[in-house]
């Protein structure tokens, strides 16, 4: 049974991690995002749920603005092949979250380590990043250092890098 907000935010409460949440209406979308949470500080992050076609599941957690070139990101990452995004059903399956609902927070839900965690080294450049508490009702504040030590609780070891970013003439490739 996957966690829910409380769960989490009590499970990073447990953990000594302070963090702040807001809520606000449901937002699906980047734009939503920036048209209605109001003015919350910190990197606001866009979340992509990738597998390849052996199976491999990575969640690929960027800026909210970054543009990832999605034909090359499998060779930094040693993925099998290109990437494609997943399913819904193995989004619910894997990180016990809806479309919409994608977070940094996810993988607490992946009990079997089935998903490999990339963040962005740009947006770990923020002192603050803003990610979803497992539903995009609301939106939680905590520092980039400890979002790293919960994930590691989680038993998934982030990947910190450079993620690759689309450039006009990669768009046309």
């Amino acid at each position: 049974m996957p966690l829910t907000t409380q769960d989490l935010l009590a499970r990073l409460a447990e953990l000594g991690i302070e963090t702040t949440t807001v809520e606000h209406p449901p937002l699906f979308t980047v734009e939503d995002s920036q048209a209605l949470r109001g003015d919350i500080p910190g990197g606001h992050t866009k979340n992509l749920f990738l597998k390849d076609k052996k199976g491999n599941i990575f969640l690929v957690v960027v800026e909210e603005e970054t543009r990832v070139d999605l034909k090359s990101l499998h060779q930094p990452l040693g993925a099998a092949s290109r990437l494609s995004f997943g399913s819904a059903e193995l989004l619910e399956e894997v990180l016990g979250v809806k479309p919409g609902a994608v977070t940094a927070f996810g993988p607490v839900n992946d009990t079997e380590g089935r998903v490999t965690v990339v963040l962005d080294a740009e947006l770990m450049t923020h002192e603050t990043v803003n990610c979803h508490p497992l539903v995009n009702t609301a939106t939680t504040a905590i520092r980039s250092a400890d979002l790293i030590r919960f994930l590691r609780t989680t038993g998934h070891e982030p990947l910190v890098m450079a993620v690759p970013r689309r450039t006009d003439a990669a768009e046309e490739g």
